[in-house]
């Protein structure tokens, strides 16, 4: 039976993340501090007693879901996987997870990655939506007719579900217009920035320079990689496709599938949260779906 591994992105934290792997694990206590040192700030005391509002900020969301998907993994007794996948920085997990990234590399890249993201949402405004029950080819349409603002789809999470992203003016535009064309509903997330648009331009060519310099080593298993849903254990490959990411779309449906293809039987999500679990369900709802 092929094993899944599947870690998530931004907006699974929860107040009090991962205090209990720091209690009861000596192993996960010395990866914790390890990731103060690196980040230069005790994350651990906002990850465990911060207030929602502290946790959402995208320099502490993305290095705190790293570290407890990264440390549950480390710590698993049975960590076996014949394939991973991650949803947008949930990437970073499963490369580190899976040996080809350090973890102190590993977390370097993702607080690099968070501070070029959050600059770049302050260079224009802009903004994300989900869209839920429209066809992605209708949503592609609608957004490409769109030529006086930017405004691309960002997440295809499950068929139903699709977020776009770009410009406030252009992401309004197309919810209107999605609206009219038959979609459930189109709502406007709470989020500081148009995240996998060309909006994002800045922040993958200030990453890049830091991926091209971390070392990488091939994984111990195929990763599913977000930009194209195909799965890459070639070093060059995966460097090229993680650049890519910022400003590409999560194929996320396409990559569960693809894995279902490939053998994929069990699904187990790795860090906080059950949302990758939801999306499974709704993408293979014959497949096993568990997490750590």
């Amino acid at each position: 039976m092929k094993r899944a591994y599947i870690f998530p992105g931004q907006g699974s934290q929860f107040k009090g993340m991962g205090l209990d792997l720091y209690q009861s694990s000596d192993s996960a206590k010395a990866l914790f501090e390890k990731a103060n040192e690196i980040l230069g700030f005790n994350i651990t005391n906002i990850m465990f007693e911060g207030t929602d509002e502290e946790l959402k900020q995208t320099n502490v969301t993305q290095p705190a879901i790293f570290i407890h998907s990264v440390i549950l993994a480390k710590i698993s007794t049975d960590f076996a996987p014949n394939m991973v996948a991650g949803h947008s920085l949930g990437e970073f997990s499963a490369l580190v997870a899976a040996g080809a990234l350090s973890f102190e590399d590993g977390l370097a890249l993702v607080a690099k990655r968070a501070d070029a993201m959050q600059k770049a949402c302050l260079i224009r405004p802009s903004t994300m939506a989900a869209i839920l029950g429209l066809a992605d080819n209708i949503i592609e349409e609608v957004c490409a007719g769109i030529t006086d603002e930017i405004v691309v789809p960002a997440n295809y999470n499950c068929p139903g579900q699709v977020v776009i992203s770009g410009t406030i003016e252009g992401v309004e535009k197309a919810c209107e217009l999605l609206k009219a064309a038959g979609a459930k509903r189109a709502l406007i997330l709470p989020v500081g920035g148009a995240f996998h648009s060309p909006l994002m331009e800045p922040a993958r060519e200030e990453l890049a320079s830091a991926i091209h310099a971390a070392q990488f080593e091939a994984p111990i298993c195929a990763i599913y990689q977000n930009v194209n849903a195909k799965p890459a254990t070639e070093v060059s490959v995966i460097k090229d496709n993680l650049i890519s990411q910022l400003t590409a779309p999560v194929r996320w449906t396409q990559s569960v599938e693809q894995m279902v293809v490939d053998g994929a039987e069990t699904f187990i999500e790795c860090g906080p949260g059950k949302v990758l679990q939801g999306l499974v369900k709704k993408i293979s709802s014959q497949s096993e779906i568990k997490s750590i």
